[in-house]
Parts: C-alpha cells; structure tokens; sequence
C-alpha cells in the first residue's frame, strides 16, 4: 500500500495547480476586457457618454482656436538647374600652330572679339604668290589688248585698200582673222585675270582665318568663356574645339512639374529662386517657356525660366529652388492645420458651440494649405474649432477650454 501515496499527494497537487492557472486566466480575462471598457475611443461601436455606473464623462480639456477669413495662396516649390540659354563653341576653320590665346578660362569676350591666333606664315605666303599670279594676269591681258588694237588697225587698212582695189580680197580675209584671235586672246586674257583676283581673295580669306573671332547671332554681345580646349602651342585641324563660350545674362532655369501643378502655371508667371550658393539671397525669373508634352518616363513636364543675372553670380549647373504662386483665393475661410483630423476616411473639424461647452463634428473638404492655415472649400464655417484633443471627442461631446496662464509677476529685489 505504501507505493500509492506518493501518487495521491501527486495528483492533488495537479488538480491544485490546474485551479490556479484557471483563476489567472480568468482575472487576465476580466482586467483585459475592463481596461477596453474604459480606454474604448469615442464614437466607436457601444461607446457611451456614460460610464459603467451611468455616470457622464468628464468634459474634455481641449485648445481651440478661431475660424478666420481672407486671403491665401496656394504656393508650391519646384527644385532644377540652371543652364545657359546659349552657348558657342569657337573652332579654326584652317589647322596650324597656336601662337597666342587672348582670353582664358571665366573671361569676358565681346562680339568680334579676337581669341586666338594661328601661325599663318603659309598664308602670307600663299597671298604673295597668288598677288604675283594677278600681276602675270594682268600683263597678259595689256599685252593681249594691245594685240587686239594692232589687228583692228591692221583690219581697217586692209578694208580700205581692198575698197581702193589694191589689196586682194585674201588680204582681207587675214586680216579679219587676225582681228578675231587678237579678240579671242583679250577675252582668255580677262578670265584668266579674273581667276588670279578670286585665287588673292581667296589667299586673304585663309590668311584671315588664322585670327581666329568668336562671334554669334543674336543675344547680348558680352558673354564668358565656359571651357578652354586647347593651349599655346598645340597643333590644331579646321574646326578643332578652341573655346566654349555661353550667354549668362539672362540666365536659364529648367525646372519640371507634374500634371497637377501643369494648369496653373503660365508663361511670364513671376517666379523667386534661391540657391545654397547664395543663402538667404533671392533672385527674379519669370516663366519663359512651358513644354507642350510630358516625358513619358517622368510624367513631368520641361519648364523654362528667364532669370535676370546682372552680376553674373548664377552659374550653369548650379542647384535652385524655384518659389511660384499657382493661385489665390480671396475670402477664404481658413481653420488652422492641426484642427483638421481624419474620422472614418473623412476630414472633419470639431466646431465648438457659442456657449463653449459642447462640439459638433463637421465633416470639410480641404483645399489649399500654406503656413499652417487650411482653406475650407464649399462651406461657411464661423466660430471657433478644437486644435488639440480630438482624440477625446464625438459629435456633441463635452469640453472645457482652460484659461491661458497669465505671466507670474517678477519678485520684488
């Protein structure tokens, strides 16, 4: 019999332990459902001004603040670069030996201006040779001519005396063909005359272009080297890059927006950019040109700004923040931005009443946001709204607005 005491003390244990840990359960159970019971959100499924033993809540300590009316702005910052509206590249247009560059890197360069000089000692020398070959053209032709009178001389002599009877009519005739080639030189005489004036013309030109210009068509007549290609000395072929020069005054901002901002904006739109190059400095632009399509990739449009650079201070490349207005609402009724909450996937805002006792919850569509202000779209609201504490009230709850601190009075010295 000894045997089976050890397994009745076992199994009244078990059975002591198995009270207890249904005991724990239960009251795990109970404070559970009664911390759900006094935490339960308002408005939520059975909650209840009233508490388990009917008793009101408590009026909610709240902030409010008043519903105002006037102006706002629907304002929107847009980020991109700047670029030059126009750039040159200057090049040779003959190869040689660079003897001297006359700007350099950020310099100022002028329309006409020259910026670089070739070795052109070939070029003088084919201008000598070509002036030379002009020259022998030239003589020919004065001899040529000279022919030609003698003939034409010769030609009315021969016409006479055949008309006196004393020269045959073979004399003639001789001195009539005579006459035609005495032409026939003067007329290669001048077309050879004329090769040797466009062969100089043309040895001038090259000559010319060993001075290298920078020039360009239209804009400002001032602009500034961009880049520099080459140095003093290099050896370069006809239309070797030499110079990069760009326009800078005005320069250009690209900015792209998407096709909710698209509609509002239009060209000669005034526009601020500041730049972290220049902290706290704005400068003036206004909308020059909007792209007609969108980028497929982006869904974003290519937009364009005039941007006045009277000190040159922008630079191509350069990072900007572009601040436009997209519209303005006059009489708008405006509650500020931490009035405004999200109720079952709706915005509301908690009205408080005249007596400041109790709130309504009003369900708003909001419209434009600027510093901390909400327009209310499509209703008249007035009075005052909460600002901090929702998260306590429903429709009809009750509140208590707290007086402002007053400021303690400095001990007396």
């Amino acid at each position: 019999m000894c045997p089976l005491r050890p397994n009745g003390k076992h199994a009244l244990m078990m059975r002591w332990i198995k009270r207890i840990i249904a005991v724990a359960v239960v009251l795990g159970l109970a404070a559970l459902l009664g911390w759900a019971v006094v935490h339960r959100p308002p408005g939520s499924p059975g909650s209840s001004p009233a508490n388990a033993s009917g008793k009101k809540q408590p009026a909610a300590p709240v902030e409010v603040a008043p519903i105002t009316h006037g102006s706002i702005e629907q304002v929107r910052t847009f980020s991109g670069t700047l670029e030059a509206p126009a750039a040159v590249t200057v090049a040779p247009k003959v190869g040689g030996r660079i003897e001297r560059l006359t700007v350099d890197l950020a310099d100022a360069v002028t329309r006409g201006q020259v910026v670089a000089e070739l070795d052109n000692d070939e070029y003088q020398q084919q201008v000598l040779q070509a002036d030379a070959e002009l020259k022998v053209a030239q003589a020919n032709l004065a001899e040529a001519r000279s022919g030609m009178a003698i003939a034409q001389r010769e030609l009315q002599r021969a016409t006479t005396l055949q008309e006196r009877g004393v020269a045959s009519d073979a004399q003639l005739d001789t001195a009539k063909s005579l006459e035609l080639a005495k032409e026939a030189a003067v007329a290669v005489a001048e077309a050879e005359q004329t090769r040797a004036e466009a062969a100089l013309r043309a040895a001038k030109i090259r000559l010319g272009y060993a001075t290298v210009v920078a020039t360009w068509a239209g804009g400002d007549d001032q602009r500034i080297v961009a880049e520099r290609f080459v140095d003093e000395g290099d050896t370069v072929t006809a239309n070797t890059p030499l110079f990069s020069i760009v326009e800078l005054q005005p320069i250009q901002a690209v900015i792209y927006v998407t096709e909710r901002d698209y509609g509002l904006l239009q060209s000669g739109q005034h526009v601020k950019l500041q730049t972290d190059a220049y902290p706290g400095e704005t400068f003036a632009g206004r909308i020059d040109r909007i792209a007609p399509v969108f980028r497929q990739a982006s869904r974003q449009a290519r937009i364009e700004l005039s941007v006045d650079n009277p000190d040159l201070k922008l630079k191509p490349g350069m990072f900007i923040r572009a601040t436009t207005v997209l519209q303005t609402i006059d009489n708008a009724t405006m509650v500020p931005e931490a009035a405004l909450v999200r109720r079952n996937d709706r915005d509301v805002v908690f009205l408080v009443d005249s007596s400041g006792k109790t709130v309504s919850m009003r369900e708003v569509t909001p419209g434009i946001r600027d510093a901390g202000r909400v327009q209310i779209a499509g209703g008249a609201l007035e009075g005052r709204v909460v600002t901090l504490g929702q998260q306590q009230l429903d429709d009809g709850a009750a509140i208590t607005i707290p007086e402002p601190l007053q400021p303690q009075e400095a001990p007396p010295r």
